[in-house]
């Protein structure tokens, strides 16, 4: 089973870069083109919040036009960018998309895996939340998953990581509830999320949590107390989660950039060394 997971698309209405600088649609467009041309294809697409800049109409538009051309199935949850009826207006949804309570979730059993994605939107706000009502889906999905392996999507960390003013607007609320479901169940392999534009894996609720890099710019890597909102233009990058019975579940970064190679490890006599 192979998944991809692509975040912080930031789609923008057409010629209007995010923030005067990042071209997001064409970043956005080049990394979906990528995914879609992956050997093997993956099963799946999940995309882990910030699908637009502004939550505007024209903005989900210009994304269900990028979507089409991807040939696989996409599920999806949004991000303090999105706005959740303009969303569910604006895009084709996936039939296994859950939109009880006006939340934009899902539940998917894929493979040997049960896969459940969150809503953290918190309207008007930058920080996340998980309210009763959205815990209470997380704890009867994992209940019900029969002890199979579950991944968890969301957009906003539920952990601290140094980089202090995303520490601020992580997963606030909630936060402590959703660590203890968590930790009951035991077959959680993963927490994925967005948000941060930055790779970052830690330990919580018992499991590992992982944090996707954007496929358009990347929150700068300042760990001081007094750290900036800024961003660079670093290589866009994506995950891609693979599961077999043999190796478990492992993650692997991957870049939407297009670099020199591949070359092979070719040995000869000028050149004994083993590669």
């Amino acid at each position: 089973m192979l998944i991809a997971q692509i975040t912080d698309l930031h789609i923008r209405p057409l010629g209007k870069p995010a923030y005067r600088v990042s071209e997001t649609n064409a970043l956005s467009e080049r990394a979906l083109d990528v995914v879609a041309r992956l050997n093997p294809r993956p099963d799946l697409l999940v995309i882990t919040g910030d699908l637009t800049d502004c939550g505007l109409p024209e903005e989900y538009e210009l994304l269900q036009a990028m979507l089409a051309g991807v040939g696989m199935p996409v599920l999806l949850v949004p991000g303090n960018h999105d706005r959740r009826e303009t969303l569910i207006g604006g895009l084709t949804l996936d039939q296994r998309q859950v939109l009880d309570g006006g939340f934009v979730q899902f539940v998917s059993d894929l493979g040997p895996m049960r896969l459940i994605g969150l809503d953290t939107l918190l309207p008007g706000k930058s920080a996340g939340a998980l309210c009763a009502t959205r815990l209470a889906f997380l704890d009867k999905a994992l209940s019900e998953a029969d002890g199979k392996p579950v991944a968890i999507f969301m957009h906003h960390p539920p952990f601290d990581c140094g980089i202090a003013h995303m520490d601020a607007i992580r997963l606030l609320d909630g936060a402590a509830d959703f660590a203890a479901i968590v930790a009951r169940h035991p077959n959680v392999e993963r927490i994925l999320c967005g948000h941060h534009h930055r790779p970052i894996v830690t330990r919580f609720g018992g499991t590992i949590a992982q944090i996707a890099p954007s496929v358009t710019h990347q929150v700068t890597l300042d760990l001081s107390e007094t750290s900036n909102a800024t961003f660079h233009m670093e290589p866009p990058a994506y995950l891609l989660h693979s599961f077999r019975q043999t190796a478990g579940f492992v993650t692997h970064t991957a870049y939407v950039e297009r670099f020199p190679g591949p070359y092979p490890f070719v040995l000869d006599a000028d050149y004994p060394g083993d590669h």
